[in-house]
């Protein structure tokens, strides 16, 4: 039986696949040629610094744009979406950065804004209580009091009731739009930790972040967007965090940097010639074999 399961996994076609897509606005190229791909049970990271084309590529698999060219499949199906709503029936759900909480209100309510639970007229407030409860603690969140404002969690606790909702209320695909960005070491590794739950319980999960300690631990397909285009499309066995790490850095730019600051004199000469030290290094470390590895 599991060998069976396993195989079907394995030729089942991917929760979402973006083939060779992009997205015009006029004459503005905001994304070029991108081929990605999510399956059930994995995370796919997609890496790059502000202006890389990430958020672009989030309202194209969140059904907000459609791509002005290439293919959308879900599951096999070819797609476009007129809304998230579409999206969302699909099984497609984003979580923002920016939560769209009401931090007044206890957890519960924000688990069920917008699908509450009613008995005739009246709230069902024991099954949502009751609901909301199991569900994170089904996903390792163990909170005193669900009762409590959702105000008073920290950053990483709010994401992962937004990954929880999400999970219960029937994703398949979990977009996270930089879900660790504004948080600290500890809390990012909590935000870690439930990404990791989500994929265990099958889901794909699309991980943006421009930080590729975070993505490399959870990840086993990597994209790294910049300026709109793929500078590389990798599996796990593929590419060390060393590597990925000198990709995302771009040691041409530190090079650039540890120039001006040599001019400068004084001090900043002497940061300079670190700066160039770290340059050669990620460049050692980026130029590595595996340069045709995206389909794209």
């Amino acid at each position: 039986m599991t060998s069976t399961l396993e195989n079907e996994n394995r030729t089942a076609a991917p929760l979402v696949r973006l083939t060779r897509a992009g997205k015009h606005y006029g004459t503005i190229i905001a994304l070029s040629d991108i081929t990605l791909e999510v399956s059930a049970g994995e995370v796919t990271c997609v890496l790059g610094d502000n202006g890389a084309g990430k958020s672009t590529l989030i309202k194209i698999i969140a059904g907000l744009h459609q791509p002005s060219e290439g293919t959308y499949e879900v599951e096999g199906t070819p797609v476009a979406f007129g809304s998230p709503r579409e999206a969302l029936e699909r099984g497609i759900a984003t979580v923002y950065q920016d939560l769209a909480v009401c931090p007044l209100m206890p957890v519960w309510r924000n688990f069920f804004l917008g699908n509450e639970k009613r008995k005739g007229l009246r709230l069902d407030i024991p099954f949502m209580r009751k609901t909301c409860k199991d569900e994170l603690l089904a996903m390792g969140i163990d909170l005193r009091d669900v009762e409590q404002p959702i105000g008073t969690l920290s950053g990483g606790e709010r994401q992962c009731v937004a990954i929880s909702r999400a999970v219960y209320f029937g994703a398949k695909v979990l977009i996270l739009d930089e879900p660790t960005a504004a948080l600290g070491v500890k809390q990012s590794g909590v935000v870690l930790k439930y990404i990791i739950q989500a994929r265990e319980r099958g889901l794909g999960v699309i991980f943006i972040t421009h930080n590729p300690h975070h993505a490399y631990p959870v990840g086993d397909r990597f994209l790294l967007l910049n300026r709109g285009r793929s500078i590389g499309y990798y599996e796990k066995d593929q590419v060390t965090r060393d590597e990925l790490t000198g990709l995302m850095a771009g040691g041409s730019e530190l090079e650039e940097l540890s120039h001006e600051l040599e001019a400068a004199g004084g001090s900043a000469a002497a940061a300079a010639a670190e700066l160039e030290e770290d340059a050669e290094e990620l460049g050692t470390a980026s130029h590595q074999p595996h340069t045709g590895n995206s389909p794209a």
